[in-house]
């Protein structure tokens, strides 16, 4: 199209009404625009658009060129400046709700590969729009929010510190502007508190902006590492949404305690479980908005309400959310009283989801940290219930662990609580007395039999024989009730009987097939030069999770030669029961 038709063209359009223009008119108007800023013409671009005999036309179709425009400031073309120009004064002159449209389009159509430079370069422009709207713009301000957060929603969140300083992909600063275009409508909604009179729209607004602070809490606050010694961009984006939430007249403890999120967030139950423990998380661990939550709730309580969220955090995969349920775990335990968490708790569902989680982070988790952390917090809950809890939490855990590390560990705490029985004189019952025995059915048994991998059973075994050598060494208080001192002894033969077949049995095989790997090596030495030899497969045994026979034969050897010193530690601590049981058996009653 010459020059003399585009004339002709920007004649016509003056002179029709808008009500007339097509279509067509429309699209001309853009590629028009579109073939301007394509040929660096982006100051003659500008210069139409502030002609005030075209204003009418900038004010029907301008709309339509904020695309091309903004296409231009993401790209940095030459006439960057020009572009800027020109989005701003299509904001003020063109019709806001016609602007809104376009840019919730652009929104939803961003290239993949552009998302944060396209998000940075029209939130300021979005923002201008909306306040245009007047009293009746809280709808459109959740439109907004939800289609942005969609977007950033695609964009990995940086964990690291260099990731979060590097900040490859942009999220930090569009989360960073995001803070910043949310503030008009906080402070609007923050002017009317006390207002005697509460508008339909005004709840509207204060829901928008809690859901945009609910959706901010699971992504990507909850992805992100949160450290309050390092003030990193998401750390301050957190502080925002926990100043946000009161401001907007929105109780921490009501969201956390009371379930009382709208039911127009639009949040299913999982989605809005992560949103608050997060929110727990921020709150209890790193003190954000502590000063706004009411010190009326007991430790216990707070516990009770947070097991909830510790619940969804361990049951994850993901790193960042086991560290944080970890801590708000702890968190939550410290402020509770020792030995005081009655046994009425573990029938709640959540008293014994959290543990089997917390049990499936200490076997199953690669990750070193977090089997360390995860150990301590599984100690410190321990500490925390009651000698009836902690017999009915042992006795679970006994049944339900099915791994020796974790039933060695019980052992051992067993065998504490006895000695703190002891020592603090109270002749518990549940630890010294007729239920203690209960508990050692348990721990004195081997639920294969003579059969039982050894090896994968070494730790519990190894545990429960150092505590039966506790027990009969310290037998003057179990000997006072004739009924438990009997039964103690009956369980004892009746191990060690097994136990001891099981040695024999085990030694004789792992013996053998010492000798077998010896040959096989000398036989593999004799015959590497030829070229076809033929080896000796090694039958297959699980050690530790891991097959022996794929194991290198230097491994092989290690493993094997450790299997039979184990054997013979456990035969020395054998003998050296039989030898207390003698002892014991001259005492008189």
């Amino acid at each position: 199209m010459n020059e003399d038709q585009v004339k002709d063209v920007i004649h016509r359009w003056q002179n029709t009404p808008e009500d007339d223009l097509k279509p067509e008119d429309y699209q001309q108007f853009k590629n028009l625009g579109s073939a301007c800023l394509t040929q660096g013409d982006g100051s003659q671009l500008l210069k139409f658009l502030r002609d005030e005999k075209k204003q009418e036309i900038v004010r029907s179709m301008g709309c339509v060129l904020m695309a091309p425009l903004l296409n231009a400031v993401v790209k940095k073309e030459k006439s960057l400046d020009h572009c800027q120009a020109a989005i701003t004064h299509l904001t003020r002159t063109c019709r806001p709700n016609e602007l809104l449209h376009s840019l919730l389009e652009i929104i939803e159509d961003i290239d993949p590969g552009a998302i944060s430079e396209s998000i940075l370069a029209l939130v300021p422009h979005l923002q201008t729009v909306l306040l245009q709207l007047g009293d009746r713009k809280a709808a459109s301000v959740g439109s907004a929010l939800t289609a942005l957060q969609r977007q950033l929603s695609r964009l990995p969140v940086p964990y690291t510190r260099q990731q979060e300083e590097a900040d490859e992909h942009g999220l930090c600063r569009c989360y960073s502007a995001l803070a910043v275009f949310v503030k008009p409508f906080i402070e609007e909604v923050k002017g009317k508190r006390g207002s005697w009179v509460t508008t339909s729209e005004d709840e509207e607004m204060r829901t928008e902006l809690l859901k945009f602070c609910m959706r901010s809490l699971r992504e990507p606050l909850l992805e992100a590492e949160l450290n309050r010694d390092r003030k990193s961009p998401l750390w301050l984006f957190a502080t925002e949404i926990m100043v946000t939430l009161p401001a907007i007249q929105e109780s921490l403890s009501e969201i956390l305690f009371f379930s009382t999120l709208k039911k127009n967030t639009q949040m299913d139950s999982v989605e809005s479980k992560e949103s608050r423990a997060c929110l727990a998380y921020l709150l209890f661990v790193q003190l954000m908005g502590i000063q706004n939550y009411p010190a009326v709730f007991s430790p216990l309580f707070v516990l009770q309400c947070n097991m909830e969220y510790i619940n969804q955090l361990l049951s994850s995969k993901n790193e960042s959310h086991l560290l944080k349920g970890l801590a708000l775990y702890a968190k939550s335990l410290e402020s509770v009283q020792d030995n005081s968490l009655p046994v009425s708790l573990l029938e709640l569902k959540s008293f014994y989801s959290v543990p089997q989680n917390l049990r499936q982070v200490l076997t199953d988790c690669p990750m070193q940290h977090l089997r360390e952390s995860g150990l301590k917090v599984f100690q410190l809950f321990i500490n925390k219930l009651d000698a009836e809890a902690k017999h009915k939490f042992f006795r679970c855990m006994l049944k339900t662990s099915n791994h020796a590390g974790v039933e060695s560990y019980i052992v051992k705490n067993i065998r504490n609580q006895v000695e703190f029985s002891m020592k603090s004189g109270d002749a518990n019952k549940r630890f010294l007395g007729e239920e203690f025995l209960s508990l050692l059915g348990l721990v004195f048994c081997l639920p294969q039999g003579a059969e039982t991998d050894l090896l994968n059973s070494m730790d519990r075994i190894m545990e429960s024989l150092n505590l039966l050598r506790y027990l009969l060494l310290r037998d003057k208080e179990l000997r006072s009730t004739t009924d438990v001192w009997e039964e103690l002894c009956r369980i004892k033969d009746q191990y060690l009987k097994i136990l001891r077949v099981c040695i024999s049995i085990s030694r004789g095989y792992y013996s053998a097939e010492l000798k077998a790997l010896r040959e096989d090596q000398k036989l593999k030495a004799k015959e590497a030069r030829e070229a076809a030899r033929s080896t000796r497969l090694f039958k297959s045994m699980t050690v530790k999770h891991e097959k022996v026979s794929n194991m290198s034969p230097e491994a092989q050897h290690q493993v094997l030669q450790s299997a039979l010193v184990t054997f013979d530690l456990m035969e020395s601590l054998i003998f050296r029961i039989e030898e207390i049981t003698e002892e014991k058996l001259k005492i008189p009653n």
